[in-house]
């Protein structure tokens, strides 16, 4: 990705912290003989996701018409939605899945068929601008806001900030239909993420991207409406999916970059350095939280283990709590802190806390709440 205004970020010079990293978990993976990738449990797990999706699909368009169990189904579906976001497009569109290109490009168009967003742009969005510059203000475009929500004190505050905490959820919910037309007009005309340049697609990624759009509509849409569903059904349907999805995933991505002690970075004026080699950064500004809950580790797709992830996203996320551990060792030698919640909840008590911190005025930003 090409840069326009925006000055190259520089991290400082390694002292031996990743490459120390790096060599026990390379260690771990020959000990134990297995693979970083196309492991037999992502691939079951995959299919039972997919399965979920289809099932929910199925029961939404074909149970009883009983207005109880045409929500349910919208709920479920919505969920199944957000499960292929966290395990696995999300792998797959890190190369995570699989050791074999087609595999993950094949795995990672789920995202743009099945739950309505582009690949491509994610790629750029997430792969490149969030993972390399991770809470740093005016790159990592993931944690902007586009000043409705306010995340860093480094970014301006507006009177309605005051309210962002108690809202949040609602923002939430209306983020996927922002990311379906979002993605059409960055891509044909915006073609920018704030100063950084979005690579020209390719005739086939344009056509993959629009043509995407359309397979969606057809099955959420054009579909039900040939069942003989109701135009005002449907988008009640497709709100309450969208809205499940929306509040589940946001919320997930929230709780590991938007809470303390995550840090957020301005790079200094000589020279734009980040004073930390990239790997330690990368821990300052993530959380890992819930790693000994299971139902957790299995739908979250290792995003509750977000510091592991964030060094390691071309690993499939199901050796993510095997890793955690050496990369707690690691980090205790080095004098890193690694900064993990217990649980779900104090994540998410956590996390709050600090959206209603950053909707206070400036002033009053230094008192910093006891979660």
């Amino acid at each position: 990705m090409t840069q326009t205004q925006t000055a190259r970020v520089t991290f400082a010079k390694n002292i031996g912290f990743r490459k120390e990293l790096n060599k026990r978990v390379d260690a771990y993976f020959k000990s134990e003989n297995i693979t970083t990738r196309d492991n037999f449990a992502m691939y079951f797990k995959s299919a039972i996701i997919l399965s979920w999706l289809a099932f929910s699909w199925l029961f939404t368009l074909f149970s009883p018409d009983i207005l109880g169990l045409k929500i349910l189904g919208c709920i479920l579906l919505g969920m199944s939605f957000a499960g292929i976001g966290f395990s696995v497009g999300h792998d797959a569109n890190h190369g995570g899945y699989s050791s074999r290109k087609w595999v993950n490009s094949a795995f990672g168009l789920t995202y743009d068929f099945l739950i309505g967003l582009s690949s491509y742009l994610w790629i750029c969005r997430h792969n490149f601008l969030h993972h390399t510059y991770t809470n740093i203000i005016g790159h990592d475009v993931e944690i902007d806001g586009d000043g409705l929500v306010r995340m860093s004190p480094a970014r301006d505050h507006k009177w309605y900030h005051r309210f962002q905490h108690l809202l949040i959820n609602f923002i939430y919910a209306m983020i996927p239909f922002y990311w379906s037309i979002a993605d059409v007009h960055l891509i044909l005309f915006k073609r920018k993420y704030h100063e950084y340049n979005i690579p020209k697609p390719t005739t086939l990624q344009l056509l993959t991207l629009l043509g995407a759009k359309a397979v969606w509509l057809g099955l959420y849409v054009g579909i039900p409406f040939a069942l003989g569903y109701s135009p005002i059904q449907i988008i009640i349907g497709l709100c309450i999916v969208n809205m499940v999805y929306g509040v589940l995933i946001c919320n997930v991505f929230m709780l590991a970059h938007v809470l303390e002690p995550a840090e957020f970075f301005e790079p200094n004026s000589l020279g734009n350095v980040i004073d930390d080699e990239w790997a330690i950064f990368q821990i300052k500004t993530t959380v890992d939280f819930a790693p000994k809950n299971r139902f957790l580790n299995w739908y979250l797709g290792g995003l509750n283990y977000q510091v592991v992830h964030h060094l390691f996203p071309q690993i499939c996320h199901i050796h993510y709590p095997k890793i955690a551990p050496i990369l707690a060792e690691v980090c205790k030698e080095y004098g890193v802190a690694y900064n993990v919640y217990p649980t779900f909840t104090k994540a998410l008590v956590a996390n709050y806390g600090w959206l209603k911190l950053m909707g206070n005025p400036p002033q009053i930003n230094s008192v910093v709440p006891q979660i």
